[in-house]
């Protein structure tokens, strides 16, 4: 039921085992970007998504671990493309989200 989303805001989506993946918009409101990325961290693909709109969108790769989902046009508006390589500022999404303890 998200209605709205800053231009730097985004949500995450983290699976234990790298998959294919498929997700729809249901009950979102804002028009998304959806990112399906590789466990070692590569961007494999963007996909446009609109508002309410529930026809899946699924990954063409199985190697799907993350999930990035951001305003429409945010990967475009910062050149962000298929291949590059996504971390955050701890590191590869392996060691900031699955970090052993």
């Amino acid at each position: 039921w998200r209605t709205n989303m800053a231009e730097m805001e985004g949500m995450i989506f983290l699976f234990d085992e790298p998959g294919r993946r498929s997700f729809w918009m249901r009950n979102t409101l804002v028009p998304l970007d959806i990112a399906y990325i590789a466990p070692d961290g590569p961007l494999l693909e963007v996909h446009a998504a609109q508002p309410r709109n529930e026809a899946t969108i699924p990954s063409a790769s199985e190697r799907v671990q993350f999930v990035l989902e951001m305003r429409q046009g945010w990967f475009q508006r910062n050149n962000v493309k298929p291949g590059m390589l996504i971390r955050t500022e701890k590191g590869s999404l392996q060691e900031t989200f699955f970090r052993r303890r």
